[in-house]
């Protein structure tokens, strides 16, 4: 008689010990749980071998030898399925091992094969393939959500499955999934981009004075390569504040007098040979020009020291016009040059933006918005919607009101804008009832707007500020680290040299 099987826990009730359709293990073998296959379970296939080592193997092992199963060895696990039901689809891998003749292509197929056993071995996940096995028996793909999606569409791809035959709720789900992880892992990859410096050791082999440039490059751009370099991000920064407080002063009533001037154009040209030489240390030092002129952070610096050349070359032609020029002429000439020369000026303001090149938070909020512009603009748009809404509607009711300030459209743009955003100035407000009532729908669209992307942005913001200051301090402390290594070495080769010169130490 016959002994039953035990039951396995698995996707269908139809898989069972000692049945064809199921897996065929031991009570053994069930016990103990493989998640993946093992070097030790994939032997050496040798057909000479194995017809040698059959009367060896008659005690222990059992010979299958039914010509319409398949007996596949996956990762340690056990499955019989039959050639006719492989060979319903004839594009995946078990079907084509079916319906193959030539035993040549049938071991291209696998990666070993057991002549003694007649079993395939496939070195690959055995608990996804109990979602393939399922698949032969149902003609349904089944999709978990605890699987990892690129792993199973690895191993769906080898066995020749397509996701076309799940189902359309489960493969909906699976490729929503895919997006996510898909997008987490672009994002991760911008990430890396970002922290990634822009002169590692490799790009330096091999250049005119790598090791050099190496060393001034880490001095300027990694503050935490040394004590050196962080002292020069924190001049940096001092620098840029001390010229954003000159910038300001030199606009007080005060300070527009000789000596207050002079000073303050002392402070600015200090700061500029300072902003200077720093750029041109990081030109100098960059392993590659083309990405050292595409960084942001160049940009930056660039924008932030051209303004003092361009007021100096500008004052200097001045002075030259004025020698050949009539007295109406230099008067135009000073005027319109007197107002290129404010526009110049004020763009020393973007020198506040070189602060972000050694502030952690300033880089995730910039890095948050180059990541969430779709959502900053789809708000932008719904703002612009409301404006043009709200204002229509105020100056539809309030232009016969005596004395309005809605007398058009345009005039109530400001209104529009400044209730959209929550502010309320009060400088323009309705008299009529109905007038109100379409500000109070104004107030309430606008609190409503303001709150929909506030929790995704502070949500991608933290997160990201979180990912750079982990990379900080987890560069800071291996840097940390390696210096007291180097610390420790130097101690000890000079206490070794020490003692080889002094003769009291050899006795």
């Amino acid at each position: 008689m016959r002994q039953l099987g035990t039951r396995r826990a698995s996707l269908s009730a139809s898989l069972k010990i000692g049945d064809r359709r199921g897996c065929c293990q031991t009570l053994e073998e069930e016990e103990v749980n493989i998640p993946f296959a093992q070097d030790s379970l994939v032997k050496q296939w040798s057909s000479m071998q194995n017809v040698t080592d059959r009367n060896q193997g008659k005690s222990k092992t059992p010979i299958q030898r039914n010509k319409h199963v398949l007996n596949i060895n996956v990762g340690g696990k056990l499955f019989q399925i039959a050639y006719k039901v492989a060979a319903q689809y004839p594009i995946t891998r078990l079907g084509k091992l079916a319906l193959y003749t030539d035993p040549m292509k049938k071991l291209q197929l696998c990666d070993d094969y057991s002549v003694q056993k007649n079993e395939y071995f496939f070195d690959r996940d055995p608990s996804i393939f109990h979602y393939i096995f399922q698949f032969y028996h149902s003609g349904i793909l089944w999709v978990m959500d605890e699987m990892c999606p690129s792993n199973f569409v690895e191993e769906i791809e080898y066995w020749g499955i397509h996701l076309k035959y799940s189902q359309r709720c489960c493969r909906i789900l699976f490729e929503e999934k895919q997006d996510e992880l898909n997008e987490y892992l672009k994002i991760q990859k911008e990430l890396e981009a970002e922290l990634e410096p822009l002169g590692s050791v490799e790009q330096f082999e091999g250049k005119f004075l790598g090791r050099f440039r190496k060393m001034i490059w880490n001095l300027i751009e990694n503050p935490y390569s040394s004590v050196p370099a962080k002292i020069i991000a924190v001049m940096s920064s001092i620098f840029v504040l001390i010229s954003i407080m000159g910038m300001t002063l030199s606009t007080v009533e005060e300070m527009k007098h000789k000596t207050g001037k002079m000073w303050i154009e002392q402070v600015e040209v200090v700061c500029a040979i300072f902003f200077t030489s720093e750029y041109l240390m990081r030109l100098i030092a960059s392993s590659s020009f083309k990405k050292f002129l595409r960084a942001a952070f160049n940009a930056v610096d660039l924008v932030a020291i051209l303004p003092f050349y361009i007021q100096i070359l500008f004052e200097n032609l001045d002075e030259g016009e004025m020698l050949y020029h009539e007295e109406l002429h230099k008067v135009e000439n000073v005027s319109k040059l007197g107002k290129v020369l404010k526009l110049i000026k004020l763009m020393r303001i973007f020198r506040i933006l070189k602060l972000a090149r050694h502030s952690t938070g300033l880089r995730a909020f910039g890095f948050t918005m180059r990541q969430c512009y779709q959502q900053v603009c789809c708000l932008l748009l719904f703002i612009a919607m409301g404006v043009f809404t709200f204002s229509a509607l105020m100056h539809s009711v309030e232009h016969d009101v005596p004395g309005t300030n809605f007398t058009s459209i345009p005039c109530a743009w400001w209104w529009a804008a400044v209730s959209l955003s929550t502010v309320g100035y009060g400088d323009s407000v309705p008299d009529t009832v109905l007038g109100r009532v379409v500000a109070f729908g104004c107030i309430s669209f606008g609190i409503i707007l303001n709150g929909m992307p506030i929790s995704i942005l502070y949500n991608k913001f933290s997160d990201y500020y979180a990912k750079l200051k982990a990379h900080e301090n987890k560069t800071s402390h291996s840097l940390k680290l390696s210096r007291r290594i180097c610390l420790k070495e130097r101690v000890l080769r000079k206490l070794s040299e020490c003692c080889r010169d002094d003769p009291h130490c050899h006795h």
